[in-house]
């Protein structure tokens, strides 16, 4: 594992004057917008993919809270504002030697994003969740104050409370998150499975014995491609690397995993290497194209780009439009994470495989990094060992077939197996289902008291009713 890391620089305080600068102004906004009427953030991107009431008003400018205010290498960790991307993060923190302990796989998911939202990565069988690192929050919450939520203050029901309410409590404006010490390559080992159980069983050593084969396990995560082809990459610091692989422009990453048993990568290229081809959805847009990669390059092979091409074809329905003219049948978006306790993965696989006809599969396990800690709207088991289960496409619909059959069948499957499904997609739940599984109840106080008004949407609107 890393050493340890020496003492930065003294604290920045202009940038902790700048910050504070920005904290006031959003609050002026804020108080500035008519009573009654609803607050939400002005962004330019997202990375949701669920259908949303077009904005009637414009909402909070919050797009300069992008920066790292400060970095504290000695108590291992860094100020860091909401809106910053992990993009921006990761290029700050890398040239200190450091990186946050879960980077989810997107460049342009948000700091306050993945925070309000959940967000999983490769480490998060060591480390959770993003939310898990955070030591303090300032929020900007429903009733238009600035507090700060920590495990223990006045707010720890926020700072509890505060993932997976995906801004219906308000708005992380400033997180102090945990960081750990980097190498400057990763080993990677793709270990094929012509089985999903024989993969399973080594998934679950890799995470509990954190090394296999003798060598030291620091990251894991799956791709299943078919049946009866399976892979399981497990990822190890390293000092030296005797070449390192570039997957940014010519080389598609999912593919080496199936052409090759080990790699080495840069930190950097590693922690970026599904964004590039967003997965393996690129190929919806022929973006796996040889001649298009070349003259596309790095600066338009990228998850956003791809997603602003999504975006404009749900907003226009062109190619949807032009399916119809040609007699293809209609067809439902199946994008969604889900977790399932390990030992229930096989199953609900298998029962994908069935169901919904969608390959490759991403596999990412996870484990709550302190079992001590509720975390009251996204409530796991605290010792159990979950997989995530990344699945991102469409499926062709048979006549009469519900708009949402696949996405419905997903719900009824991770909750039967005692999952869980994130919130950033199409969801299907009526509201007393939504609540039982989301803490109904918990979120009610935490509405109560930080948002008593309803100037902020109520997380069942948001997320389902997308009002």
């Amino acid at each position: 594992m890393p050493g340890p890391v020496t003492s930065p620089s003294p604290a920045p305080t202009a940038r902790w004057e700048a910050y504070r600068g920005r904290v006031e102004r959003v609050r002026s906004q804020y108080a500035a917008v008519p009573a009654g009427s609803p607050v939400r953030l002005a962004k330019a991107t997202s990375n949701l993919f669920r259908p949303r009431a077009r904005p009637s008003s414009p909402g909070l400018d919050v797009s300069d809270f992008d920066g790292v205010v400060d970095v504290d290498l000695a108590a291992g960790h860094a100020d860091v504002e909401a809106m910053t991307t992990y993009e921006h993060l990761v290029d700050a923190l890398l040239p200190l030697g450091v990186m946050p302990l879960v980077v989810p796989e997107l460049k342009t998911i948000t700091l306050g994003g993945a925070l309000t939202g959940l967000g999983i990565e490769s480490t998060s069988f060591r480390n959770g969740m993003p939310h898990e690192s955070v030591l303090e929050m300032d929020i900007l919450t429903g009733d238009g104050e600035v507090v700060t939520a920590s495990p223990a203050n006045e707010h720890r029901d926020l700072f509890h409370g505060f993932p997976n309410s995906y801004g219906t409590l308000g708005y992380a404006l400033r997180a102090r998150i945990e960081v750990e010490a980097v190498h400057p390559y990763v080993h990677l080992r793709h270990l094929a499975f012509s089985e999903l159980p024989r993969l399973i069983e080594v998934l679950e050593e890799a995470c509990d014995q954190r090394s296999v084969g003798g060598e030291a396990v620091d990251f894991v995560d799956g791709a299943v491609f078919s049946r009866d082809e399976c892979y399981l990459t497990l990822g190890s610091w390293s000092d030296a690397a005797p070449y390192s692989s570039d997957y940014t422009r010519t080389g598609i990453y999912y593919r080496s995993i199936q052409q090759r048993a080990e790699d080495w990568l840069s930190v950097r290229d590693y922690l970026w290497r599904w964004d590039t081809d967003w997965f393996w959805c690129s190929r919806a847009f022929g973006a796996q194209n040889p001649w298009v990669r070349r003259l596309a390059g790095p600066r338009l092979l990228r998850s956003d780009v791809y997603w602003k091409m999504m975006a404009f074809e749900d907003r226009h329905g062109w190619k949807a439009s032009f399916d119809r003219r040609r007699g293809r049948p209609e067809r439902e978006n199946v994008i969604q994470d889900i977790e399932v306790p390990v030992g229930r993965l096989r199953e609900f696989v298998e029962g994908f495989w069935r169901e919904v006809p969608i390959s490759p599969i991403w596999l990412c396990p996870l484990r709550q990094r302190d079992p001590n800690v509720t975390w009251e709207l996204y409530r796991m088991q605290p010792e159990e060992l979950y997989v995530n289960v990344g699945f991102w496409s469409s499926v062709a619909l048979e006549p009469g077939m519900d708009r949402e059959h696949h996405n419905r069948w997903v719900e009824d499957e991770v909750e039967r197996l005692g999952g869980r499904k994130s919130l950033y997609s199409t969801s299907s739940y009526d509201p007393d289902r939504f609540w039982h599984l989301y803490n109904g109840s918990a979120y009610a106080g935490l509405k109560a008291r930080y948002d008593p008004d309803g100037r902020l949407l109520d997380l069942y609107d948001k997320c389902v009713a997308a009002r």
